[in-house]
């Protein structure tokens, strides 16, 4: 086994929300035509004009990067290659409770034709959920960590969600956050553990947020476990409001072997809506995303600078 990992910084912003853009942000349903789907894409070269523009002001570009689905983002794929980006792409499914591949036995030729830094997963896994779904899980997830581990092939980057069974719930008498605080984090320990010990092996786990720096520490400590000591975590905004994600930043921050985030939908979801509503013109949707973004970067790095 080679384990390559991640240890430079890493400030993602991602924007590969596929199911969420065709209902939450412009209603529809079903299969799209051309036309919704062109309008998809356009939003999303809005984003990562943003994100440019936020590389133009000074985030270093050698830290910064993008997240972003090859079904409205090809485009954006191909230009971020061509500008020596750090770029991301999905190789799930999107809106699915069980991880299958996006693009089924082909996902290989897929990554290869793209060849992105880091080839993306999003994982829902409770180590107490289903465990004929989570053994079904980590078989393809494994077969996708294999395939990446070969020479001259994308980076693996694991997004893990650990939702909660109705159990566990009500242990906390349903209150979403308790269960946050005191369940999650010692139930993604065990997730991180179980798919180690099946062979799933990322070299950067994007992690929900932490509101202890101990619970920070205590993952840090399991994903590098084992001679994993060049995987790195970053910490996902989860579409939490600014005051939320700062918090996370700034924790997480604290902890060597965090080495940044990815923070999409509390970046760009506010100023995409008011631009489509014809609230705001593109020019400031741009710069209010790419201010943003920024602000992210600088309380990060400002937290870390403070911790060391």
């Amino acid at each position: 086994m080679t384990i390559r990992g991640y240890q430079k910084p890493l400030y993602i912003l991602p924007f590969d929300h596929r199911g969420s853009f065709e209902t939450g942000m412009f209603g529809w349903k079903g299969v799209l035509n051309a036309e919704q789907t062109a309008q998809i894409a356009a939003a999303k070269q809005v984003i990562y004009e943003g994100f440019q523009q936020a590389v133009a002001r000074g985030v270093p570009k050698e830290k910064a990067g993008i997240l972003v689905d090859e079904q409205f983002g090809a485009a954006i794929l191909r230009n971020a290659a061509a500008k020596g980006y750090t770029f991301a792409c999905p190789a799930e499914k999107s809106g699915q409770d069980e991880f299958d591949f996006e693009y089924g036995e082909q996902f290989a030729e897929h990554i290869e034709s793209i060849h992105p830094t880091f080839c993306k997963v999003l994982v829902r896994y409770n180590p107490e959920g289903d465990p004929d779904l989570n053994h079904r899980q980590t078989g393809r997830l494994k077969r996708l960590s294999d395939y990446l581990q070969n020479a001259n092939r994308s980076l693996f980057m694991f997004e893990l969600l650990v939702p909660a069974e109705k159990a566990q719930l009500e242990k906390v008498g349903g209150d979403k956050k308790a269960y946050d605080l005191e369940i999650r984090p010692e139930l993604m320990v065990r997730t991180v553990q179980e798919l180690q010990a099946a062979g799933v092996e990322p070299d950067v786990w994007k992690i929900e947020g932490l509101d202890r720096r101990e619970d920070c520490e205590k993952i840090v400590e399991t994903v590098k476990a084992g001679g994993r000591s060049a995987v790195g975590c970053i910490v996902l905004g989860r579409g939490a409001d600014d005051e939320q994600v700062l918090e996370w930043l700034k924790t997480a921050a604290t902890v060597p072997g965090f080495i940044g985030f990815a923070v999409g939908r509390t970046d760009f979801w506010q100023p995409l809506v008011d631009l489509r509503d014809k609230k705001i013109s593109r020019e400031t949707a741009v710069d209010q995303m790419a201010h943003r973004y920024r602000e992210f970067v600088d309380a990060f790095e400002s937290a870390q600078t403070n911790a060391a």
